[in-house]
């Protein structure tokens, strides 16, 4: 029998009509899974995937699955779980799930060592917690661990250990903040296995980052509040590839947009695309809505919260829960109230008040449904070719950070444009000649 522990598992039958309909907008991770049926290249393989379990995320485990890999999956976020989908996974695609919208802490590490507990080849992560749990384990730093995997570590033994993680292959990882942790470990000399920043794909972070982030991140403010954008001032924290796709959208909504930054080429980028910038000091004074998508810790914070004007709503699209100083939020109210579905309303000592949306994590999955299918597409896409690639080359990687080969992201850049019904020019040989020549000038 398929393992889980998922909400209501008679939910499935809704959740697979969402995998479904997820599918028809995802042509590129089909022609792969439908390759993947005949040759079975994850064959003897078995992959832990912790990321958001939605329809889209659906389609990638089960292509894992139809490449011959045994596969489970926990949620990389508390709120980013589709309940409905986490059951159709388990039901229809025999699919081991560990995912329950709105799971405490305990529930949500517990999962994560459900996960653990597959003992992997490959670990799929989205924000690097497989791996940080499996490091923290290799180097005994158990202290760092959740609770309930510390208790479940000292049951392994040294030699249950070292099986564990002598197993692990490699792996990959889908989102800024996890190749930012996963790169500071290789520059420690700590990183044990290889790991490729699916990430880093052009194909993903300039499309899923961009445009999904954007669509995805509005549409979460939206169902949250259903505030109007227009004429509303909007501050955006961060002007990378989320950060853009942010403002972009907004400003086209009819927002005035202000970004922040502290990278002086983004900020310039940012100036010339037409935005204002300046200092989150300034900011705070200003803006109706806040919006923190940089991957770093508290970016909105007690002196911010101070400043802010009566009624400011903010938000955080970023990976982690850490990016609005929710502790001193708290510590500056004299009450609290859950206002509306994801809203928490808080009241100053002074009367004001300040509203979060979605306890501070990713907007997009906490109040909407995640990125469009279209985007993932593209995304997940790189993942199966990157595990494919992983199963086949580890044994010939080094213990880094890789970026996606060229060949796949390229690849998947072209099955895109094909299923767009779009066709692109191919060099001559004279072209290629000339482009591979030194000696041929003006």
């Amino acid at each position: 029998m398929t393992d889980y522990d998922v909400r209501d598992i008679k939910a499935a039958a809704q959740g697979l009509e969402k995998i479904e309909w997820a599918e028809r907008r995802m042509p590129v991770l089909r022609s792969i899974r439908e390759r993947f049926h005949k040759e079975k290249p994850l064959k003897g393989a078995r992959i832990a995937c912790c990321l958001h379990v939605t329809s889209e995320t659906a389609n990638l485990v089960r292509t894992l699955k139809e490449g011959g890999a045994e596969v489970a999956l926990c949620a990389s976020n508390p709120l980013s779980t589709q309940d409905d989908v986490a059951a159709g996974i388990v039901k229809h695609y025999k699919i081991s799930t560990y995912s329950i919208k709105g799971e405490n802490e305990d529930t949500y590490y517990e999962h994560i060592m459900n996960a653990l507990a597959f003992l992997p080849h490959i670990t799929m992560d989205d924000g690097a917690d497989l791996v940080g749990a499996l490091h923290m384990i290799a180097f005994d730093r158990y202290e760092a661990l959740h609770k309930s995997i510390q208790k479940w570590v000292r049951t392994l033994g040294a030699k249950g250990k070292k099986a564990f993680l002598d197993g692990v292959v490699g792996g990959t990882e889908e989102t800024t903040t996890g190749v930012i942790r996963l790169k500071s470990m290789e520059k420690e000399g700590v990183l044990r296995f290889p790991v490729i920043a699916v990430n880093d794909a052009l194909t993903k972070h300039m499309f899923d980052n961009r445009y999904g982030t954007g669509q995805s991140t509005i549409d979460g403010i939206i169902r949250a509040t259903n505030i109007l954008l227009a004429g509303s001032t909007m501050v955006i924290a961060g002007y990378g590839w989320c950060g853009k796709g942010v403002a972009k959208r907004a400003s086209g909504l009819g927002a005035h947009v202000i970004v922040t930054e502290v990278d002086p080429l983004k900020a310039l980028e940012a100036h010339m695309d037409g935005f204002e910038v300046m200092e989150m000091d300034k900011a705070a004074k200003i803006g109706d809505l806040f919006v923190t998508v940089t991957g770093d810790i508290r970016v909105l914070r007690k002196e911010h919260f101070q400043k802010m004007k009566d009624g400011a709503v903010f938000c955080n699209s970023g990976h982690f829960n850490v990016e609005i100083d929710i502790p001193a939020l708290e510590a500056l109210k004299t009450a609290k109230r859950r206002i509306r579905g994801l809203v928490d309303e808080y009241t100053l000592k002074d009367g004001r008040k300040l509203f979060l949306i979605g306890e501070g994590r990713l907007v997009n999955l906490a109040a909407a449904e995640g990125h469009p299918s279209e985007v993932m597409d593209m995304s997940f896409a790189n993942q199966a070719l990157c595990a494919e690639f992983m199963w086949k080359n580890a044994k010939k990687l080094e213990k880094k950070v890789y970026g996606v080969p060229d060949a796949i992201d390229k690849q998947v850049a072209m099955l895109k444009l094909g299923s767009e019904g779009v066709t692109i020019d191919r060099l001559t040989s004279e072209q290629k000649k000339y482009l591979a020549s030194w000696e041929m000038g003006t």
